[in-house]
């Protein structure tokens, strides 16, 4: 029987949700999953909306938002109109999802995905949270395909703080989608295919590629792509890795030597001159928004990671919520032909499509099957983190937002600025400071702060789990996701403020919490009033 107990008037549920616009789809990316999902979405006479926050603004790139841009953009990325420009020439589905009639928001990015559960209950319906630079705004929609793309795993070492130390994927979107990749000249760590791929694509846009630097005993790529790299002129270092970014202000060369099986330094260091190292040693899927829905999220290494729990119809555990693309996961054949990660976006609308009851005998593509793994990126990740943050030649930040070094992660340290200098413990170790189970990097976040910063722990998340996996001797796999939470991108108070709440929702604003007030209405304090004598415990009262 439903309660009949009506909901506290101090709480949010139960009032109106503001919600300014509707749609039968929301598509989240406009990558070729996200752009074909959305242009056969339309194609079947649903309204669809397709928001992709590219191009950010330079201020945004400058905190690593969304991926690791390392501060490699030329001045061309603060035309904010040329970027918007090269964006769209870059990709010619974007035209074609205009002349379908797909409502294409460009620079809008999705900070939050909301849909009931067992503690919300009230909201209309799935309700995502959308902004550009000027405003923010609710939206409600039936579906929605999240194609938020891939990011890169970050790896320390000295010096990878300078401006020119960057993410694969940033690197290959300013250098070829852009045209506004400052470096010429760059070193790239690993050798897997995406790590290949990339280093191709930066040097078909007139990137010369000094090296490859791969810390395994051979390269993991294919053999043929390893030997065009060499061909034009690259160095293919296997069994080394970079001891430290050497330069004043930015990246001027590359100090590398020779590592053993455990990441110990067996060589003479010599300096390979760059002005950029990009990091390829690990593509993760975006699963931000995802996680924070409370999808389901499992570590899957055909899949590159944690990615989310998706079945033949790139369906999510909740049901109206699909994802495709990168975000879905991560494998060669996807990387290198746009086509697999398209028939992801088509799959779901034909899903989206049944669920509606609107067949009309279309022919459903084939359900993707992710590629066999070509090696152990479990013991591959741990390895990089072993070699380049544990074995490093000096200590520096994994964390660079919040400044937190690798050993204060490892000895779960209080964040310097709390001036911490009572040690009552001998042992600091994980175990003994976390107890048995596998430690968990939300836990680490808040006792150190790692992760914490602007950039949401998007240069260290992956670092700081192979520092918990290589700390307490378990594989990567079993360290749990540190946690997403909405906005999963920054939001600035002057753009987050102009969501509209009903008044009955702001009435009660200082009291949500059910805590009493600290003070006392001005209409009800007494003539003579002490704050001894302050009664705490009547009812709440809110001007």
């Amino acid at each position: 029987m439903a309660s009949t107990i009506p909901p506290d008037p101090k709480s949010v549920a139960g009032k109106a949700l503001q919600v300014e616009e509707r749609t039968q789809l929301l598509v989240i990316g406009a990558g070729p999953a996200g752009l074909a999902a959305a242009i056969e979405a339309a194609g079947q006479g649903l309204s669809v909306v397709l928001v992709d926050e590219n191009p950010v603004s330079f201020k945004t790139m400058g905190d690593e938002v969304p991926l690791h841009y390392g501060q490699g953009m030329s001045g061309l990325a603060r035309n904010r109109n040329a970027m918007l420009e090269a964006f769209i020439a870059s990709e010619p589905l974007i035209e074609i999802a205009f002349e379908a009639g797909v409502d294409v928001r460009l620079g809008t990015a999705c900070w939050g995905v909301y849909a009931n559960g067992p503690s919300v209950t009230w909201l209309p319906g799935l309700v995502a949270g959308l902004n550009d630079e000027e405003r923010s705004w609710m939206l409600q929609a039936d579906h929605v395909v999240v194609a938020a793309g891939r990011r890169d795993m970050g790896l320390g070492f000295p010096g990878w703080e300078k401006p020119g130390v960057m993410g694969a994927t940033a690197a290959v979107a300013l250098a070829s989608r852009y045209g506004a990749f400052a470096p010429r000249r760059v070193v790239v760590l690993g050798s897997s295919a995406e790590a290949v791929s990339a280093a191709l694509a930066l040097r078909e846009a007139g990137i010369e590629i000094v090296a490859i630097i791969e810390q395994a005993a051979e390269p993991l790529g294919e053999a043929g792509l390893i030997a065009t790299l060499r061909g034009g002129g690259t160095e293919i270092l296997t069994g080394h890795v970079v001891r430290e970014a050497l330069g004043r202000d930015g990246v001027e060369a590359a100090l590398v030597s020779a590592i053993d099986a455990a990441g110990r330094v067996t060589g003479a260091e010599r300096e390979i001159a760059c002005d950029g190292i990009v990091l390829a040693v690990g593509a993760t899927p975006v699963v931000d928004l995802i996680d924070a829905l409370g999808c389901k999220v499992a570590f899957q290494a055909e899949r590159g990671g944690y990615a989310p729990l998706v079945d033949a119809d790139q369906r999510t555990s909740l049901r109206p919520v699909f994802a495709v693309g990168d975000c879905a996961g991560i494998w060669p054949s996807k990387s290198l032909d746009r086509a697999v990660a398209e028939t992801e976006g088509r799959r779901a609308v034909a899903a989206i499509i049944h669920d509606l009851g609107l067949d009309d005998g279309r022919t459903v593509p084939e359900a993707v099957v992710p590629d066999a793994a070509t090696h152990d990126i479990d013991a591959y990740r741990l390895a990089w983190v072993r070699a380049s943050v544990i074995e490093a030649r000096a200590e520096f930040h994994v964390c660079q937002c919040e400044e937190v070094t690798a050993r204060e992660i490892l000895e779960v340290r209080p964040p310097r600025y709390l001036d911490w200098q009572n040690e009552r413990r001998n042992d600091r170790s994980l175990a003994a400071l976390l107890g048995e189970e596998p430690p968990n990097p939300d836990q680490i976040k808040r006792l150190t702060r790692a992760g914490m910063g602007p950039c949401q722990g998007r240069r260290c998340r992956e670092q700081v789990a192979g520092l918990l996996a290589l700390g307490a001797a378990m594989p990567l796999s079993s360290i749990p996701l540190a946690g997403y939470r909405a906005p999963v991108r920054p939001l600035p108070l002057s753009v987050a403020g102009q969501i509209p709440e009903a008044p009955e929702q702001a009435e009660h604003w200082d009291t949500w919490f059910g805590m009493h007030a600290q003070w006392r209405p001005f209409w009800d304090v007494p003539e003579f009033y002490t704050v001894a004598s302050n009664d705490a415990t009547g009812p709440v009262a809110s001007e």
